[in-house]
C-alpha cells in the first residue's frame, strides 16, 4: 500500500518537521502511525516531501524529510461545471472527480436544480464541496488540490463566459449526437465540461451554451445520474489525454 498522503499549508524548509493540528491527529490518532513508517507531505500545489516518523507525540507526529517533488500542474486543465444537486449528490459528485483527476470544479446553479445555495447556506454548501474535494485528493493521493470555485456558485452566465475563454467546452446531454469518445480536444489550456443537476440542463441553457462555444457531446445510449455523469466524462477524457 502507498504511504499516506497529509495535506500541510507549506512543505517543510529543513530536514525535520511537526505535523500537527488536525493532520497531525489524524496521523497519530487515527491512522496511527508508528516510528520508521513513510508518509508524504503535500502543500496541495504540487509539490511533496516523503518523510520519515521520528516520534509519536499526542496528535502529533515528528518526521524527517527524505525526498522532495515538484509535479507540474496538467496541461490541458479539466474544469467541471457541476449543476448543484440535491442531497449527497453533489458531494458524491465532487469526491469521486476528485479522485478522477478534475482540476477545477464549479458549482452551478443550473435552473432544474432543486437545491438552492441561498445565503449562509450557500457558503457553507460550497465550503463542504471544498472539504470533500481536500479528503478525496489525500485518499487518492494527489499532490495538487482542485479547486472548488464560485461565490459561493456560478449564474448561468457566468458559466457563459467561463466557456467563451476554454480552449474546448463540452456540454453533457443525451440528445446530442456527437460523441466525447470523438470530439475534437485541444493540446492545451482549458477544457470545460457541463454537467447538469438532477433534471438535466434545459433548452435554453443549451442554447446559451452553444452561442458561448460549447458543443453538446454524450456519452453512450445510458442517461447517467449527475452525481456519475462528470466522473464517466472524466475517465474518457483522462483516456484521451494520456494522462491514464
Amino acid at each position: 500500500m502507498s504511504a499516506p498522503l497529509f495535506l500541510v499549508e507549506n512543505l517543510p524548509a529543513g530536514s525535520s518537521f511537526t505535523l500537527d493540528g488536525p493532520e497531525g491527529h489524524h496521523a497519530a490518532t487515527v491512522q496511527r502511525l508508528r516510528v520508521g513508517e513513510v508518509l508524504i507531505l503535500a502543500d496541495g500545489r504540487g509539490g511533496t516531501a516523503t518523510a520519515e516518523v521520528t516520534a509519536v507525540g499526542r496528535g502529533s507526529i515528528d518526521v524527517a524529510v527524505r525526498q522532495r517533488a515538484a509535479e507540474p500542474a496538467t496541461d490541458p486543465r479539466l474544469v467541471v461545471v457541476q449543476g448543484i444537486a440535491k442531497g449527497d449528490r453533489g458531494e458524491l459528485a465532487v469526491q469521486a472527480m476528485t479522485e478522477t483527476g478534475v482540476d477545477e470544479i464549479v458549482p452551478w446553479a443550473a435552473s432544474r436544480s432543486v437545491a438552492q445555495w441561498r445565503g449562509d447556506r450557500g457558503f457553507k454548501a460550497r465550503d463542504k464541496w471544498a472539504a470533500t474535494a481536500r479528503e478525496a485528493a489525500k485518499q487518492a493521493r494527489r499532490s495538487w488540490l482542485p479547486l472548488v470555485a464560485g461565490d459561493p456558485d456560478c449564474s448561468t452566465k457566468q458559466v457563459a463566459a467561463r466557456l467563451t475563454a476554454a480552449a474546448a467546452a463540452f456540454v453533457l446531454h443525451e440528445e446530442a449526437t456527437e460523441r466525447l469518445t470523438t470530439a475534437a480536444l485541444p493540446t492545451a489550456g482549458e477544457i470545460v465540461l457541463v454537467v447538469g443537476p438532477e433534471g438535466g440542463v434545459s433548452d435554453a441553457e443549451v442554447a446559451t451554451f452553444r452561442d458561448a462555444g460549447a458543443v453538446p457531446v454524450r456519452l453512450g445510449s445510458a442517461v447517467l445520474r449527475t452525481s456519475t455523469a462528470g466522473v464517466a466524462a472524466l475517465a474518457v477524457l483522462s483516456t484521451r489525454l494520456h494522462r491514464w
